[in-house]
């Protein structure tokens, strides 16, 4: 068995890995073909795609309507014996549809922001969802999958 087949991730664990309140770094394809890369958090959409919010005048918009595609990584680890990650080369879909942002905005309070400051409550629903009118949706259909963990390496083949 190769190396490369050892540190892959089964479907469980990238989902696994997926599941945890990671940053997702994005790359997209600027106008002068150089990526674009920037640090988002990332949930799940109501049809249970990754996807992320921004703001949609913001750079990674004006490159996803040009050219809707993008290469997403998600990692984590310091030292080489403990790096694990799952790359994500995917087509886009933008929304505005309000529906999806606000249960994306809800999705990444919950995600990001409840374990510090306690549960999503209907008092705060008002102001995430005020939060996503300058915001679009970008929903992110995988085509390919790529991942790793290191720690595997310490586990004879």
């Amino acid at each position: 068995m190769s190396q490369r087949d050892r540190i892959r991730m089964t479907d469980e664990e990238i989902d696994a890995f997926l599941d945890a309140p990671r940053v997702m770094n994005v790359a997209t394809i600027g106008s002068d073909d150089r990526p674009h890369l920037v640090a988002m958090w990332y949930s799940t959409a109501p049809d249970g795609r990754l996807a992320f919010t921004t703001y949609r005048s913001s750079q990674k918009i004006v490159n996803l309507r040009r050219r809707p595609v993008l290469t997403a990584m998600i990692e984590d680890g310091e030292r080489y014996e403990e790096l694990r990650g799952v790359q994500l080369k995917c087509d886009v879909e933008l929304s505005d549809d309000p529906t999806v942002l606000n249960a994306l905005g809800e999705a990444s309070y919950t995600r990001y922001h409840a374990p510090i400051s306690g549960p999503l409550t209907d008092d705060m629903r008002p102001f995430i969802h005020a939060g996503m009118a300058k915001r679009i949706a970008v929903l992110l259909d995988v085509v390919e999958v790529a991942s790793w963990d290191h720690a595997k390496l310490a586990v004879p083949a």
